[in-house]
């Protein structure tokens, strides 16, 4: 993984990591101690789901760049899918409080999402390689009379 791959990464990672741990503490305030294990689990599933989702966008953008949005819309409508998946299994547990486990997930996704953006928006990526075979040759512009 290149440096600014992985300084994006973190820059998602650390804020959300930072959200879990506030809703693992509210939710042990809240819900004892079964709230803030499901807090940080919520946390836990969040930051794998969508790091692992980020590392392979990263890897396709770099192998097939034309396939990058709808790869892209492929991936947040899969990881939104599976953190439902994840929410109907742990449904009815008694391993920690699924109230706490729902609100970090859903919290802890916001936080994920809205970093992610702003990484985005502030890295300077270029989004259209000049060519260097044109920057050797000299492009003729007018009539050539």
């Amino acid at each position: 993984m290149q440096s600014p791959d992985a300084r994006m990464l973190l820059h998602c990672a650390v804020p959300t990591a930072l959200a879990g741990a506030a809703g693992a503490v509210l939710s042990g305030v809240l819900a004892g101690g079964k709230g803030a294990i499901g807090a940080a689990v919520g946390a836990f599933v969040v930051i794998l789901f969508m790091g692992i989702g980020q590392i392979v966008l990263q890897r396709t953008a770099k192998s097939f760049p034309h396939l990058f949005q709808a790869m892209g819309l492929m991936l947040y409508t899969t990881q939104i899918l599976l953190l439902a998946v994840v929410l109907a299994v742990f449904k009815n547990t008694t391993l920690f409080d699924t109230k706490a486990f729902a609100f970090t997930l859903l919290g802890a996704t916001v936080v994920w999402v809205v970093c992610q953006a702003l990484s985005h928006s502030k890295a300077k990526i270029l989004y259209i390689e000049p060519d260097s075979s044109e920057t050797g040759k000299q492009v003729a512009s007018g009539a050539s009379s």
